[in-house]
């Protein structure tokens, strides 16, 4: 993204709001002390100041500049809207658009430029001044990454001068550790941010601090020890009530050590603080974006757990929110972040082998405008006709994906992925699939393997960029030919029981290949593994609301073994 360099947005020199009669949300009693003569100004700042370490950046901004009108000289006011205005962990500045960039460039350049002028506290001014540091000027004179990302490190330089004279503040640490968690991350800076956050967590009220557990959970979920957050995720559930995001959190790490009943219940209460948030402030801003995201936790987790009715009603309630005027909205431009979310509905239906339901779904009236949806579709549907028999119809399909896929507008987000890498998932799962339907077997399990090492290789991303793993299926026609060593071995991986694979690309406790791997070791006589797996899957059964006779609905002769048989 490049901004241009006609002369920048007029700021208005009174960045104050007035503040609303009413303010209903909860979020929860952390306060940062900061110096103001207004207990009224103190009180909006506070409420800013949690909504930011939720990630809702929007109304942080807001609270700020409610703060600024009971109290227009508040230099940590000014710092607010300028750090919450800038980029972010989930959007660097590159993801601006234009018109975006010009007047967020312009409004942090002058909002930090005050706070600096105002701050008289030694450690607000440090902070102010390095807030300042990221945005030098009110426009980009070069444009561009490059410059970017000198403002960056400038801030991150300083704030690390910051953070080595009051390693004791907790807020401190957490604006230290968001100014390194940017994407690229050097490992050096990653083993910088865990040894600050370690620290900070040795003292007890950092349990109560949601800047803190918050970036702790994003530090841990891509490492080899995930569980180590366990505890501070369960801190953070529920800390900021009517944080929908907050809530959210302890999903992550639910997700990557196999809780996905508490990634359910965790979710389920973060859309209850989402939709009471979009009852009072309306569902238009860039924050659907997040809100979006905690709909698609349960619908994961249910996929994991074999629960299609959870699954479909997660999935119709986020579905209302994706309206066409909604995703319209050209700044930001909503259909770029957010189409991904349309293509739920065929993961879920070919998770559970609902092939006849995928068949039935209509395109987009204008495919142009929902390219990534048409695509997925003609993806859905290929692999729907090839499951059902329909070779003909399955290669026309397979040929209009392709020729879809090739039509996705370079500016759709799937972040921290691409389109293109996603659908090479895709393409090779769809070819494999349907080289397996037409017997040839040595073809279809080297594009199934192809698959797998696509998907393993995307990038980390809650839910996984393809929902499906590959590696359900290949198991699972591994074992319906016989092959039940190769099948128990790929079953052990995606189960973690195997160290083969890097963390994030394990899915311990899912009743698929839990399933899966009990049918291979009962068939090749290890019966006491086979009894020692049993409980593990007696109770994942439990939860499942469909008979799981296979891991994947690709296989024509599943396992006698169902619920009712253990």
């Amino acid at each position: 993204m490049t901004a241009s360099t006609t002369d920048a947005p007029t700021v208005p020199t009174d960045l104050s709001l007035p503040p609303p009669a009413e303010y209903p949300y909860d979020l929860g009693k952390y306060e940062w002390k900061v110096q103001t003569s207004s207990p009224e100004a103190e009180r909006w700042f506070q409420r800013a100041l949690n909504w930011t370490y939720g990630f809702h950046h929007d109304e942080a901004v807001r609270c700020y500049r409610y703060a600024l009108h009971h109290d227009p000289n508040f230099a940590m006011a000014y710092w607010g809207v300028a750090y919450a205005s800038g980029p972010n962990y989930n959007k660097p500045w590159e993801l601006f658009d234009k018109a975006e960039l010009r007047a967020t460039l312009a409004l942090c350049h002058a909002a930090s430029k005050r706070a600096v002028d105002l701050a008289e506290d030694p450690l607000e001014k440090e902070l102010c001044e390095a807030i300042a540091a990221r945005f030098p000027s009110s426009r980009a004179e070069e444009g561009g990454e490059k410059e970017f990302a000198r403002w960056n490190q400038a801030f991150a330089d300083r704030m690390g001068e910051v953070y080595e004279g009051h390693k004791d503040d907790l807020d401190v640490t957490t604006v230290f550790a968001d100014s390194l968690m940017g994407e690229p991350r050097e490992v050096s800076q990653t083993l910088r941010v865990k040894e600050a956050l370690d620290a900070a967590l040795k003292r007890p009220e950092a349990m109560r601090h949601p800047g803190i557990l918050h970036f702790y959970i994003h530090l841990m979920e891509l490492s080899p020890t995930p569980e180590l957050a366990l505890v501070p995720a369960d801190a953070l559930r529920g800390l900021v009530p009517d944080s929908g995001h907050l809530t959210h959190m302890s999903g992550h790490i639910y997700a990557v050590v196999g809780d996905y009943r508490a990634m359910i219940s965790s979710n389920f209460e973060a859309i209850a603080a989402d939709e009471k948030y979009m009852a009072h402030a309306g569902a238009d801003s860039f924050y659907m974006f997040y809100i979006l995201h905690d709909y698609t936790f349960p619908i994961y987790a249910a996929m994991f757990n074999g629960q299609f009715g959870v699954a479909m009603k997660t999935l119709d309630r986020m579905e209302a929110w994706l309206t066409d005027d909604f995703l319209r909205i050209e700044s930001p431009p909503m259909i770029d972040w957010m189409e991904g979310f349309c293509t739920f509905r065929v993961h879920v239906l070919v998770r559970f082998g609902k092939w006849e339901d995928i068949l039935a779904l209509p395109f987009p009236e204008d495919q142009e405008f929902y390219c990534v949806t048409t695509a997925f579709l003609h993806y859905g549907r290929a692999l729907a006709f090839a499951l059902t028999d329909r070779p003909e119809e399955a290669q026309r399909e397979q040929q209009e994906f392709r020729d879809a896929r090739a039509r996705v507008k370079t500016t759709r987000q799937a972040i921290p992925n691409t389109w293109s890498d996603i659908f090479d998932v895709a393409d090779a799962m769809l070819a494999g699939e349907m080289a397996y339907r037409a017997k040839k077997y040595d073809e279809a399990f080297d594009l199934l393997r192809l698959s797998i090492n696509r998907c393993d290789n995307l990038v980390y991303a809650e839910p996984w960029g393809f929902m499906q793993p590959p590696r359900h299926a290949y198991a699972a026609l591994q074992l319906e030919q016989g092959n039940v060593e190769e099948a128990a071995r790929a079953y052990a991986e995606d189960l973690g029981f195997l160290t083969t694979l890097p963390r994030a690309t394990r899915h311990p406790n899912n009743v698929w290949a839990l399933h899966g791997y009990h049918e291979c070791l009962t068939k090749l006589g290890r019966q006491a593994e086979a009894d020692m797996l049993k409980p593990e899957l007696t109770l994942a059964l439990a939860v499942a609301d469909v008979p799981i006779e296979s891991s994947c609905y690709c296989r024509k002769t599943a396992c006698c073994a169902s619920q009712s048989k253990l």
